[in-house]
């Protein structure tokens, strides 16, 4: 035997007694001999990426013929050899299975423009759902090794991971897999976010281990004297699932951390069940948070008892009630079913499930790429369908629709189909009339009252409250073939009524260059379609003009700047010159000077000065965004240099990212404040992932001192980032 073969066949000895090692042996040496040449980017020969794929699939459990594959899947693709060649050596199931994952490595993720590709993915996963096993198997490995990809690469692959085959993997109950996808994802992607996240872990690790050592030994006892045979052990915080956290719950890092994870394995479902009791007996439940998969499985075959009880200290305990055979389903799921043909039927006794009823998805999303011709549309209702929490009502002929959590009878009616959707005019929910923004529950009944009217269509507020990506997107394009020119009119009006209400200077910031830079920050491909976002109610019309405004350095730079474009005058004297800003004209000493607010110049800085309409020199750095728009009137740039005195005093602005939680600003604005600094502005936006932004501007006497301001800052708990900011360049 091959010795560079026994690891992979010691694990499958262990995981698969009954698996042809020769058979396995014959396809190592075949892909070993065809890739003899080739080499991975790290430098290692190119064999090993196989041989690690098949020994994570060893590790599932998968049987002989997933592992020939795997050690095969990119002979086909990379190498001389043939898929007739391999179906020669190998027989028709192996070379099939190469076949699927060589055709799903040709698949791109991400752009509309490549969501044709997915349907691929999609056909050859019908057909045999090992394809997919054996390509996150391999996804998985490139991800451990992709410190050798130039970045680019690396954001793109991990992104897909995220997004693609993380959901897959959860789909289809492999929770070791998703869960170092997404934490190799999360770190490529995120990575001071990751190492914060890492870095207060480590900080509260011995206390909470000491406190969850004593909820193990109480468990444990109880479990004893109650004669349940158990295994308890604490559950592992995975980073990303730790981060998704804060994001769903809208909670701090310490409330999430600080729920401490049990895990409980039993020999029987009987025993779950008394588990549950002696562990209730003890401690008090809390209310709403028992969840019974284990008589109700979940859509990837996960069967379980969830409970959460107020523990020792009044802390909150969250305990996980399985069978042994539940564990393992819930840690590989459908990887470790190569005995299905055995186990059909529904959950029995013995907690057991079909593993084909995951095919039943399959087959529905097989149909869907049939009937969408829109393949960025598709892509959508794959990721929608990924989505983790799902609730099943009835069409009141008893057919079973599967929608997001949180959907609505609108939701409903575009899962049946468009036009139901589009006339949708009432829904009546287990025979009652109800609004078309109530929640479904599970096992509710729908039936849609649809209008006859030819010009039926979706209501703009419907986009509120609806949850499937399906819906969003079909209420969208109906707006903007059916309602564009109208969408447009309506936008540039309610821009024009934003501005006027703030008593902005309308002409100046609505002309077309200005519009035509946002629209394209903003992704739009030109100002029309901004207008028709902001009238379709995309994005709101406050929001744009805020941007507006930002972009040429705020509410003072607009007013600058229509001083700027007026025809200039001959400079009067002023009371003082330039020492107090601490720069200089070139030939005149005695100009009243302005740093300009846009960008915030300090020495060190390279900068021009402008010459104002009244308002003496205004002084930029080179690099500031509205200098590109100054340089069209060479004849008003003055040379201007830094002469800095000890009464000068500089306008500095900086912003600082961090992991939202209680209490961050009250600390960043006091760790600012022992530094001697004096803050005259301060403003906070906290994004749908939890990150906050806060952007402070500051004097300071001597620039050298900023240095230390930003480690100062950069060592409060939970900001990643922070750095000086001007204008709309850093």
């Amino acid at each position: 035997m091959n010795p560079v073969l026994e690891p992979l066949f010691r694990t499958v000895r262990a995981t698969h007694p009954k698996a042809d090692l020769r058979l396995i042996e014959r396809s190592y040496d075949v892909a070993a001999y065809h890739h003899r040449d080739q080499k991975r980017k790290s430098g290692d020969p190119y064999i090993t990426h196989p041989l690690a794929v098949a020994t994570i699939l060893a590790e599932l459990g998968t049987d002989d013929e997933t592992l020939c594959a795997a050690l095969l899947h990119d002979t086909v693709e990379d190498t001389a050899y043939s898929l007739d060649e391999l179906r020669g050596d190998f027989g028709e199931t192996i070379a099939s299975l190469v076949d699927g994952v060589t055709k799903l490595d040709k698949v791109k993720f991400g752009d509309a423009a490549q969501a044709e590709t997915v349907r691929k993915m999609v056909v050859a996963m019908s057909r045999d759902i090992r394809v997919l096993i054996i390509k996150l198997a391999d996804r998985l490995h490139n991800m451990r090794t992709m410190r050798y990809l130039p970045e680019h690469k690396r954001h793109q692959k991990s992104r897909e991971t995220l997004e693609i085959f993380a959901p897959l993997a959860h789909r289809l109950g492999m929770n070791t897999i998703k869960w170092e996808l997404e934490d190799l994802a999360f770190a490529m992607l995120y990575p001071k976010r990751y190492d914060e996240i890492a870095r207060m872990v480590s900080e509260r690790a011995p206390r909470r281990d000491l406190f969850l050592q004593e909820v193990i030994e109480k468990v444990s006892g109880d479990l004893r004297e109650a004669k349940i045979r158990a295994v308890v052990k604490g559950r592992p915080k995975h980073y990303y699932s730790v981060y998704q956290k804060m994001i769903a719950r809208d909670v701090a890092f310490d409330d999430i951390y600080d729920l401490v994870g049990i895990r409980v394995l039993v020999d029987t479902v009987r025993d779950c069940y008394a588990a549950l009791g002696t562990i209730h007996a003890r401690w008090n439940p809390v209310p709403g948070r028992f969840k019974d998969y284990i008589a109700m499985p979940k859509f990837n075959m996960y069967q379980s008892l969830h409970t959460t009880v107020i523990g020792p200290e009044g802390k909150p305990v969250e305990l996980q009630i399985r069978t042994h055979a539940m564990h393992h389903r819930a840690e590989y799921g459908v990887a470790a079913h190569w005995k299905y043909k055995e186990e059909v039927g529904a959950p029995g006794p013995t907690g057991k499930v079909k593993p084909g009823n995951d095919m039943a998805w399959l087959r529905q999303l097989l149909d869907w790429q049939k009937e969408t011709a829109d393949p960025g549309e598709f892509l959508e209702s794959l990721r929608f369908d990924l989505s983790v929490s799902e609730v099943y009502v009835f069409t009141p002929k008893g057919q079973v629709i599967a929608l997001p959590e949180g959907a609505t009878p609108v939701d409903f009616a575009y899962a049946v189909h468009t036009e139901v959707g589009h006339r949708c005019i009432g829904a009546r929910v287990n025979g009652r009339l109800v609004p078309l923004e109530s929640r479904l529950g599970n096992g509710d009944t729908v039936e849609i009252f649809t209008s006859k009217s030819p010009d039926a269509g979706p209501s703009r507020d419907w986009l509120k409250f609806v949850k499937s990506g399906r819906a969003r997107n079909k209420i969208r394009q109906w707006f903007s073939k059916e309602r564009r020119e109208t969408a447009i009119e309506a936008g540039k009006e309610a821009i024009g009524r934003a501005m006027r209400k703030q008593g902005l200077p309308l002409q100046r910031l609505m002309s077309g260059e200005s519009l035509l830079a946002l629209a394209r920050d903003l992704r739009y491909p030109d100002v029309s379609a901004l207008y028709a976002a902001v009238g379709e109610g995309h994005i709101a019309a406050q929001a744009v003009v805020q941007k507006l405004v930002a972009s040429i350095g705020g509410v003072d730079s607009a007013e600058e700047d229509i001083a700027e474009t007026s025809l200039p005058t001959r400079l009067r004297g002023r009371p003082r010159g330039g020492g107090g800003a601490g720069v200089v004209v070139a030939g005149d000493a005695d100009v009243w000077v302005r740093l300009s607010k846009c960008c915030t110049p300090v020495p060190g800085d390279e900068i021009v000065g402008f010459v104002t309409r009244g308002h003496g020199v205004s002084v930029h750095r080179a690099d500031c965004t509205n200098v590109q728009q100054l340089k069209t009137q060479p004849d008003r740039l003055v040379e201007v240099s830094w002469s800095p005195s000890d009464d000068s005093v500089f306008l500095v602005a900086i912003q600082v990212e961090a992991l939202d939680r209680p209490r961050l600003l009250s600390d960043v604005t006091r760790t600012l404040s022992d530094q001697h600094v004096n803050i005259l502005s301060a403003s906070v936006t906290t994004s749908r992932d939890r990150v906050a932004i806060s952007k402070f501007t500051f004097e300071m006497g001597d620039p050298k001192h900023l240095g230390h301001v930003l480690k100062a800052v950069r060592g409060i708990q939970g900001v990643f980032d922070v750095y000086r900011v001007s204008g709309a360049s850093n």
